[in-house]
This record gives C-alpha cells, structure tokens and sequence, in this order.
C-alpha cells in the first residue's frame, strides 16, 4: 500500500502533518512532507486524534469542462485551454465532516475530482517542469450550487460557500494515469460517475503549466482537475462518497446550513 501523509488535530488542539499507519495510528512530521517534514519519535495512537483535511492550501484553483461528456452534458463547448477558477480556502472541509446546504440555493450538485498537491513554488512552468512540481494526489467534490451558476454567470458564489470543496481523505504520491473515479450517492452501489483520469482533455502536467503562468502556485496549494460526466442534485440527508482508484474514499453527508427552529 502506498503511504498516506495525513493533517491531523490532536486531543490536545495541535496540529500534525504525519504518516498513517496500517494500524491507523499516527507517525508525527516535523514540517509538512513537501517541506522536507521528517518522521520524528513522536506517535498518535488510533483513537487521540482527529482526521482533517489533508492539507491547509492559500489557494484552491479548479478546472472546469476537463472531461469531453461532462462538457456534453452541461451543454457547453470544449474549452481551447484550460478553464480556470478559484474556490476560496475557507470552503475546504475533510473528510466525515458535512456539506452545509445553503438556503440561498435550490439545486447542489457533486463533482467528483482528482485534486492535485503542489509541492515546489511553481511559476511560468512548462509541462515537464510543472510534472516535478506536483507533489502528491488526493481526493476532491467541486460542490456546485447550479442554480446560482446559472443565475450568476460566474462561478464564486455558486462554488464558495464554506463547505463545498472537501478533500481528502489523506496524500499519496504516486497514482496510475489510468486509475478509475466514481462518485456513489447514498446506498446505490451503481456509480454515479464512472470514468477514468486519462479521460482529462488536459493532464495534470499542462494543467499546473498553464495555472503557473497566470499566477504563482505555492507550496501545498490544490489543482482540481475537473469531474467527469454524471454530476447531479444532492438534498439535505444525503451521503457522497467519491472514491479514486490507489488513494481511497472520500465521504461527506449533506446538512442545512440553516437548521429549522426548534419552536
């Protein structure tokens, strides 16, 4: 099994970079591991802390339309280049934790994705360049309020609520071109989305080259690299899990963000 690099809070409040353990106990880092973090004597035990999102980016750039039938399904053309946004930090949460349903929408939609760690301040890089820059894969939902896409025209609001860019639920560094992303709703054990990472229109060597030469991407940033077909309505309830073959399961359930008065 590959290693898995963690974030972690501990009983005591502290936070931790580490390495997770078969026994999902905890060998503490120094410093994040693209910082050169090393293993230190210090260890968690399974049950003393708690799982976060597996890293603290100051930015979250995505992509959309990178997948031909998603483009299809969203009626929309083929980008020339890549289509580039930001999502803002304070909407990353981890794994296990809630998608807060906003009442300003009536239509949330998941987007399962491949989420890209950079590891090296990355600026005007070239497609071999930006390959070494890339430090580590985890998994992502580009939670999407459609309606508000729609209405706006643009895409902050519809992706920026606090909530909507979960992520994790650890880092691994290598992962196979080829390896397979579904998105599961609720028991159904038939996918919802279903497609391999090679389906990308652009991979995520040209991905990271193009992003660097608009803006810096600095150590510990996320490239999300877009969703295939199949995104769809969530409601309040509702449990998403969106799995990547050789990383694992990311898994959140949907909750108001505005829960009814108890009177």
């Amino acid at each position: 099994m590959a290693q898995r690099y963690v974030r972690v809070e501990s009983q005591g409040g502290q936070l931790h970079y580490g390495l997770l353990q078969l026994d999902r106990s905890v060998r503490v880092l120094d410093a994040p591991p693209w910082l050169k973090g090393q293993i230190t004597d210090e260890e968690l035990s399974p049950n003393s802390y708690h799982l976060l999102a597996p890293c603290a980016p100051s930015k979250v750039v995505a992509v959309g339309r990178n997948y031909a039938n998603h483009a299809a399904e969203m009626s929309a053309d083929l980008p020339q280049e890549p289509l580039i946004f930001l999502k803002p930090s304070t909407s990353i949460i981890s794994t296990h934790s809630s998608i807060l349903y906003p009442k300003q929408s009536q239509r949330v939609d998941y987007e399962g994705e491949l989420a890209l760690i950079i590891g090296e301040r990355c600026v005007d890089c070239t497609p071999e360049e930006a390959q070494s820059k890339i430090w580590g894969y985890t998994v992502a939902n580009d939670v999407t309020a459609r309606d508000l896409q729609q209405h706006d025209q643009q895409w902050t609001r519809a992706k920026g609520f606090d909530t909507f860019c979960p992520l994790g639920p650890w880092i691994v560094r290598e992962l196979s071109p080829g390896a397979r992303l579904q998105t599961f709703l609720n028991d159904n054990p038939k996918p919802v989305q279903s497609a391999g990472l090679d389906e990308m229109v652009f991979n995520p060597d040209l991905l990271v080259a193009y992003i660097s030469q608009v803006m810096t991407l600095l150590p510990g940033d996320v490239v999300l690299t877009g969703t295939p077909e199949g995104v769809g309505p969530v409601q309040v309830g509702d449990h998403i899990r969106v799995e990547i073959e050789g990383i694992g399961s990311l898994e959140n359930t949907v909750q108001s963000r505005h829960p009814a008065s108890d009177n």
